[in-house]
């Protein structure tokens, strides 16, 4: 970005301004629809993307947008969140070159096209009569059910929140996905039909896993982690002191940003993609001072380089090789934070002034459902659900998928995946009953 807006309204304005008809075509124009194309294999959802782009080249978004959708129903919130600069871009050969085609941008262009044309580009399959339970209404129970309702199967959606959408309504940056987009593409996918919403229910707490073991013939788990990690360091109780998740949801849910305070200084310890999304929104809202606190080296963070450089743009220091030890207050409020810094093998302790301290070290399983999980026999490792390749926990009738479970990248678009695989594996389990 040349110019970085300030302010709240900023926080409604694209990343990525999407492509216009002639911008797309120009683009589209510099893929050299490579044979063995590495960017398709670097896609974790599979999506023929020389083929997309070709159509998109011979004027055709309608036919790319079903080529995307075919493979990812979520592909006009992946178009805007997916790191496609360390996946598909990064394979394109034209990246020796020091720009390659912007993949992300066309698929946007042309699921944006479809979207808008208010068609739906898969047709529901006669109804099976089987029925399949789904826990999380986030992106990879929204992928699952998708495809298990093109199958013809009945499918319940659980979700605990009273909107579904998971991490793309209440946990990514409002920046990422402005115009309530992540409603309008849960519309989208439920326009497939045979998907039925249960908001503000709980699994685990509101209703058991048994019950759904018993009503349904197959249960998908895509929970997320619900439950945030805690910093346990002296003052942590302090007014000042909030977890950054609630903070991205309350911004997310906010219809006036004017009345978000956030401080004048920032620190935000913390070094994934929810940390630099944090950092960079309190940017936005007027804080004048951001920092993140990083326990490691720039090269571990979870945040992708580009996400780093993005928040540097804005105006956030990146602080690296810093253990927070103490939280300062005065009065009952953050008034500092002591940090260690550890450099060239040498440690020194110093204290940050800061009026607003976020947290964003990490969720897990929620309590609830992960003591219910133990009790029906499946695996857990790392406070997350053990699957197999096909997303199914072994030797039973569940699944599992996104962020809840073990086996892959914590992003949507692996989210995506895990639920269409799952999906398929599903269908294959309830039609082999039938035979």
């Amino acid at each position: 970005m040349d110019s970085i807006q300030k302010g709240s309204s900023a926080l409604q304005v694209d990343l990525h301004p999407p492509l216009d008809r002639r911008d797309a075509l120009v683009e589209s124009e510099r893929c050299f629809f490579c044979h063995d194309a590495p960017c398709l294999t670097a896609c974790p959802t599979d999506i023929d993307i020389p083929l997309f782009i070709r159509q998109i080249r011979s004027d055709n978004p309608q036919s790319a947008a079903r080529t995307i959708f075919s493979e990812n129903i979520l592909g006009g919130m992946c178009a805007r969140v997916c790191p496609t600069e360390t996946l598909c871009e990064q394979a394109c050969v034209r990246q020796d070159e020091g720009a390659p085609v912007r993949i992300g941008l066309l698929q946007r262009y042309a699921t944006d096209h479809f979207m808008e044309s208010g068609e739906h580009p898969v047709e529901r399959s006669e109804d099976t009569g089987k029925k399949v339970a789904v826990v999380g209404a986030g992106p990879a129970g929204m992928s699952c059910a998708h495809r298990l309702a093109s199958h013809g199967h009945q499918v319940t959606l659980f979700d605990a929140k009273e909107k579904p959408g998971g991490l793309n309504e209440f946990g990514i940056a409002s920046y990422k996905s402005p115009q309530n987009f992540a409603q309008r593409e849960v519309e989208f996918v439920l326009d497939i039909g045979g998907i039925y919403l249960q908001l503000g229910v709980r699994v685990g707490a509101d209703i058991s896993i048994q019950k759904l073991s018993d009503e349904y013939q197959a249960v998908f788990f895509a929970a997320g982690l619900g439950d945030v990690n805690a910093l346990s360091i002296p003052g942590i109780e302090l007014k000042g002191v909030r977890d950054a998740v609630a903070f991205i949801e309350e911004l997310r849910q906010c219809e006036d940003y004017e009345k978000m305070k956030v401080g004048e200084r920032v620190a935000v310890i913390g070094g994934g993609m929810t940390a630099i999304d944090a950092a960079v929104q309190a940017k936005m809202l007027g804080a004048r001072e951001v920092t993140v606190l990083y326990r490691g080296g720039q090269e571990k963070m979870k945040a992708s380089v580009f996400e780093q450089e993005l928040a540097q743009k804005h105006g956030v220091k990146l602080s690296f090789g810093v253990s927070p030890e103490a939280v300062v207050g005065d009065s009952g409020k953050v008034m500092g934070i002591q940090i260690k810094r550890d450099m060239d093998g040498k440690s020194e302790r110093e204290e940050l002034v800061v009026d607003s301290l976020l947290v964003a070290i990490g969720q897990r399983l929620h309590s609830e459902l992960g003591e219910q999980l133990k009790q029906q026999g499946l695996d857990l490792s790392a406070g997350k659900i053990n699957i197999d390749s096909d997303g199914r926990c072994v030797g039973s009738h569940f699944w599992a998928g996104g962020d809840c479970a073990n086996g892959g990248e914590d992003l949507t678009v692996t989210a995506v995946q895990q639920g269409k695989v799952a999906a398929e594996s599903i269908h294959a389990a309830l039609t082999a009953q039938e035979s």
